[in-house]
């Protein structure tokens, strides 16, 4: 970063944005999240509605973060500054994305700790002829020791801001290459191998033939909602985690192409993972809609009764672990260019600061299992981080979206002609001109409507006297965007 809080840095190739980008799209979400939502929302349909969203939601608002990055060459924290209109107020917004890639790694490197502790107990063979009871009671094991949690989460800080600390050329953008490239080689090598299974034919055809009947006793409404919930947030879109690598993204190629070869990168990883466990779920006679206890309860499970298990099973947690690895990474390079940006920081004195902030951050989340799990903040059995997660997923991720939106269509902010000719500046997929009118309009009513439906989702079982309460609380939030965004210039 220069004195001014220019980025001075860049890719040394279009193939290292892909892959870093595609890297922060793709974490958890995608082979964790997207499995188990195929397995409850009937397959191949919600698949097909999920894809559409992708394209009607997720691709826009990425080139638009992307498009405020290379158009002021900064972080989220200085981007606005950079390009809004002398006197308006669109600066207020960086708060979200500050408190988004901070409170994102407070829970998220907790969550990784226990990809790579999983990884290492199926390189010990520990789950070698275990029975269900043993692996249910070595989850729960696990989040009752403190002390093996915070292992495993220094140690994810400790390589996420190690490789950060090595620059965006020589750290970032190489390693990242590595991960994703062995990512890649391990989901196609774990596929084939759940795809040759006996009796796997039935998860495959259960995967790619759409059964439209077993949706409408689902609820339309329901599968469409969660087809667009999770088309909206796989792509790591609203905290300017994208951002930043717009700022490090030289002119020549348009900003639609790009976008649209990355979130193909993630939906491809996406679907791998559903072909990894689906078809295995199946030809061993497990359930794959058992929710989010999928991967550490229900995947041990089918290793145990697989041919060669511990092997198999070390591989898929590898995988895991490489996908989380590269959403920290990315997140982490967001919160390092945050200190180079506001204060000038050397990249060595961000990446110290910042490494012990994030560690210190982290620790409610790993005591919120065991000492702290008394403390239950969003009702009986909820945890810190299911608060942490609530701020992230359901504030955040949605209302920095939308203030991004609207930063680049509204005539008081950034403004459409400037943010089409930045985004369309290159070779490649131009984005339309005509999409103005669905990006200033019907693009914000989907993104309040997935904010909202979040609210009712998490607190209606509560009664209405909370449920009325959380959405007050959500639409002031709200008010507070419209407010910030409609301030005209001073003169």
């Amino acid at each position: 970063m220069s004195e001014k809080g220019v980025s001075t840095e860049s890719f040394s190739s279009r193939l290292g944005f892909i892959l870093v980008s595609a890297g922060c799209a793709i974490g958890i979400g995608n082979v964790w999240k997207f499995p188990y939502l195929c397995g409850q929302f009937g397959g191949a349909a919600f698949i097909l509605i999920y894809l559409v969203f992708l394209l009607i939601m997720g691709i826009p608002v990425m080139v638009c973060e992307f498009a405020i990055g290379r158009g002021s060459r900064c972080s989220a924290a200085k981007s606005f500054e950079a390009l809004e209109p002398s006197g308006t107020c669109w600066h207020r917004f960086k708060a979200i994305s500050i408190a988004g890639c901070y409170m994102l790694m407070m829970y998220y490197t907790t969550v990784t700790g226990w990809m790579l502790y999983y990884c290492w107990l199926h390189i010990k063979g520990t789950f070698v002829g275990a029975t269900p009871q043993f692996i249910t009671a070595t989850f729960g094991a696990m989040l009752q020791d403190p002390a093996n949690l915070l292992f495993w989460m220094v140690l994810t800080c400790v390589l996420g801001f190690g490789v950060c600390y090595l620059g965006i050329q020589n750290g970032v953008e190489r390693i990242t290459k590595w991960m994703m490239s062995a990512l890649l080689l391990l989901m196609m090598v774990l596929a084939a191998h759940s795809l040759f299974l006996e009796g796997a034919e039935k998860g495959i055809q259960f995967y790619l033939v759409p059964n439209f009947a077993a949706l409408e006793k689902l609820g339309w409404g329901n599968v469409i909602y969660a087809a667009m919930s999770q088309a909206f947030f796989t792509l790591s879109i609203g905290i300017g985690a994208m951002l930043i690598f717009g700022a490090y993204l030289p002119h020549g190629r348009s900003l639609f192409g790009e976008a649209s070869t990355i979130t193909a990168l993630d939906t491809f990883v996406a679907l791998m993972a559903g072909f990894i466990i689906i078809p295995a779920c199946f030809a061993f006679g497990i359930q794959p809609d058992a929710g989010p206890s999928l991967i550490f309860l229900t995947i041990p499970n089918l290793f145990v009764q697989m041919p060669g298990g511990r092997f198999w099973g070390m591989l898929f947690f590898i995988f895991l672990s490489f996908a989380a690895l590269s959403t920290v990474i990315a997140v982490f390079e967001n919160i390092i260019a945050f200190g180079m940006n506001l204060y000038g920081w050397s990249r060595k004195k961000s990446v110290a600061v910042n490494g012990l902030a994030i560690v210190l951050l982290s620790i409610p989340c790993v005591l919120g299992f065991n000492l702290w799990s008394g403390f239950q903040p969003l009702g009986p059995g909820s945890s810190v981080l299911d608060l942490e997660d609530f701020i992230v997923s359901n504030n955040l991720l949605p209302l920095g979206s939308l203030a991004f939106v609207l930063f680049c269509t509204k005539k008081n902010g950034w403004g459409w002609k400037n943010f089409l000719a930045e985004a369309n500046d290159g070779e490649g997929r131009n984005l339309p001109a005509s999409l103005r009118n669905y990006l200033l309009y019907v693009l914000p009513l989907l993104i309040i409507t997935i904010y909202l439906k979040g609210y009712y989702d998490m607190f209606s079982k509560q009664g209405p006297a909370v449920l009325a309460k959380w959405l007050v609380l959500a639409f002031l939030f709200l008010g507070f965007i419209f407010y910030t965004a409609s301030r005209k210039k001073t003169q």
